[in-house]
């Protein structure tokens, strides 16, 4: 049995930023398990190449359970690789609007609040031309918006200005509402993911171990305490001993699927596959959501320019309806028909995306099988509560409404999808069903919280198990209003601030 201080599992973005921090201190030994591959694919860092990157062995390529209002399967990406989520990308940086984390303050996350995590956003970020005293100066990722955005994002922002909508200064800090062009992780025109911006610097560091190609099959427990990990790698049964922690960084799908194949999860579903129970936490795998988006796509009055970004550079984020105090709407702007081919829509264009961001739907992640190479049940039951439908269709009205405004008109030939016919709340609810996708932002299955269904404390460790962490997305009591990617940094750099035994 090999032997390390700290064994992380995951080597996505929480697991990158989490390696780098621990092994800062030269006394102390990590691992880091990765099941993918140590490189992404030839071209993955070219950021228009993002679309391609879901049907490489990058992408886990789980499939969402046939969901209860799109009454067909739905694609979830998952990144498999160095890097995970952060390396397939559309590489948009930005944190959620301030409410949806103080909103974890009343789920019972104590300490999680937006002023709470501040200062672990701005140590993960370089952001420069934007305020200091909110955004990083020192970072490892260097962040900012598109230069030059591409001229139809351009005339989307202005005519999301001429439909009353109010200009960002800066869309991705946390405070503002409106609309503005996001930042992104892109550095001299190339994708920057978190093995990039942590984890190769320092790979050069002798307590440093990274195993890729390595699948995690169950932790090693002895009584209520972790002990270690058991994984294969090169057709090699391995098992790692961690002396002081395990830290589970595997993701929202990947990080309950470890916890329940070792016995730590809903008793009776456990059972179901012959597992033996070490610790009977009901709330592993549940609480599963995620953004769903449906979108209104435009044929072109003339050629739109070829991206040189990552096609959605700019966004708004609004209110639904003028009694909310949150935002609970993201409208992105997409320069290409970001829309599956089963859909019909034509093959040039430019899109106008609507998202809810604070979604009511609930779902769960469950095991298909006690072996750890099966694929596990993913149901985020996505429109399952209709107050997401009346929010969805809000945003599809809102997205015409700039979508018809005279500054888009030079580039507007006609509405391709859903179609001006398709007008009636009813048109529009069941236009919303059929055509919605998954933002690939999962949430929530091992939550934070001191509840009966709250699967980690507020300093993220296990309930019932001792020397185990949870550090990834799986943690967020709910979604935030937000593209996810910014906020695990955030997530993992204050794990890294806790485990080293910082306030």
């Amino acid at each position: 049995m090999n032997s390390y201080d700290f064994v992380i599992v995951g080597g996505g973005t929480a697991g990158c930023v989490l390696a780098a921090r621990l092994s800062q201190d030269p006394a102390t030994s990590v691992l880091l398990l990765e099941a993918g591959a140590a490189q992404p694919p030839l071209g993955a860092d070219s950021p228009p190449a993002w679309p391609t990157l879901l049907a490489t062995e990058a992408n886990w390529g789980d499939i969402a359970a046939d969901q209860t209002a799109a009454g067909r399967p739905v694609a979830v990406a998952r990144g498999r690789v160095l890097g995970g989520g952060s390396a397939i990308n559309a590489m948009v940086f930005m944190r959620g609007h301030r409410s949806s984390y103080d909103r974890w303050l009343k789920e019972g996350a104590d300490g999680w609040g937006f002023d709470d995590l501040l200062p672990f956003f701005r140590r993960s970020e370089t952001a420069n031309g934007h305020d200091p005293a909110l955004r990083g100066t020192t970072g490892p990722l260097v962040v900012g918006p598109a230069n030059p955005p591409n001229p139809v994002l351009v005339a989307c922002l202005n005519a999301a200005v001429e439909a009353g909508f109010p200009r960002a200064d800066d869309i991705s800090g946390g405070l503002d509402e409106g609309f503005g062009l996001t930042d992104l992780t892109v550095v001299d025109g190339k994708r920057q993911n978190a093995a990039d911006a942590y984890l190769h610097p320092v790979r050069w560091r002798a307590n440093l171990r990274i195993v890729t190609g390595a699948l995690a099959h169950r932790l090693l427990l002895d009584g209520q305490r972790c002990t270690g990990v058991e994984y294969s790698s090169a057709g090699k049964v391995v098992l790692a001993r961690a002396e002081r922690e395990v830290v589970l960084a595997a993701g929202t799908i990947g990080t309950p699927k470890v916890l329940m194949l070792s016995g730590i999860g809903p008793a009776t579903g456990l059972r179901r596959h012959g597992i033996e129970v070490t610790a009977d936490l009901p709330g592993v795998g549940e609480n599963l959501h995620d953004h769903p988006y449906a979108f209104v796509i435009y044929r072109p009055a003339r050629p739109v320019p070829a991206a040189a970004n990552n096609h959605g550079e700019a966004l708004g984020l609004l209110r639904s309806s003028a009694g909310l105090d949150h935002p609970d709407l993201q409208i992105l702007f997409v320069d290409i028909p970001l829309v599956p081919p089963s859909a019909g829509g034509p093959e040039s264009g430019y899109t106008i995306a609507a998202s809810p961001m604070q979604p009511f739907s609930r779902g769960t992640v469950r095991l298909s099988s006690a072996r750890p190479d099966a694929a596990p049940v993913i149901d985020p039951r996505y429109l399952s509560d209709h107050r997401d439908v009346a929010t969805m269709v809000a945003g599809l009205r809102i997205a015409r409404e700039i979508g018809q405004a005279k500054a888009l008109a030079p580039w507007r030939a006609a509405e391709a999808l859903p179609g001006l016919a398709t007008d009636t709340g009813e048109a529009l609810r069941h236009y919303a069903d059929a055509s919605m996708e998954s933002y690939f932002h999962p949430v929530g299955t091992c939550r934070i919280g001191n509840d009966a269904m709250a699967v980690v404390d507020p300093r993220l460790r296990v309930h019932g198990i001792d020397r185990l962490r949870i550090a990834d997305a799986s943690v967020m009591p709910s979604i935030v209003s937000g593209n996810t990617n910014a906020t695990v940094y955030a997530i993992a750099e204050r794990a890294a601030a806790l485990i080293a035994g910082e306030p």
